[in-house]
């Protein structure tokens, strides 16, 4: 087992700059690939980026390549979401997940492959 809590959530202007924490317990967070997907009002929960065991392959969705970066620090535990230039569409609940991998280093962009989810932390943003 693994419990995941994100924090950083909040308030941003359009343009403006995030950073999201998962931190994680349990279990050592370099068995995990970790994920963050995120939820607006009315819509589906949508995949955004994940990240290998070893932190050495990422994956993005189009909408926010070259915006967004995925981190971890196995050391620390904790897995980050850096969110440069947010836009409106941005604006939506961010979860964090996480798929015990090992000994395999794949990372996944589907949302029925993660085992484990946080509670998830609120993004808005101004325009």
């Amino acid at each position: 087992q693994v419990q995941l809590v994100e924090s950083g959530g909040g308030l941003v202007q359009a343009g403006g700059s995030l950073r999201l924490s998962c931190a994680t317990s349990g279990r050592t967070l370099s068995r995990f690939a970790m994920a963050w997907f995120r939820q607006a009002p009315g819509k589906e929960r949508e995949f955004v980026t994940s990240i290998n065991r070893s932190g050495s392959r990422t994956g993005y969705t189009d909408s926010v390549k070259g915006r967004f970066t995925i981190s971890r620090d196995n050391a620390e535990n904790t897995a980050y979401l850096q969110m440069n230039n947010v836009q409106a569409e941005d604006t939506a609940v961010y979860y964090c997940a996480a798929k015990d991998t090992y000994p395999f280093d794949n990372y996944y962009s589907r949302r029925d492959m993660y085992d484990y989810w946080g509670q998830g932390t609120q993004v808005t943003v101004s325009s």
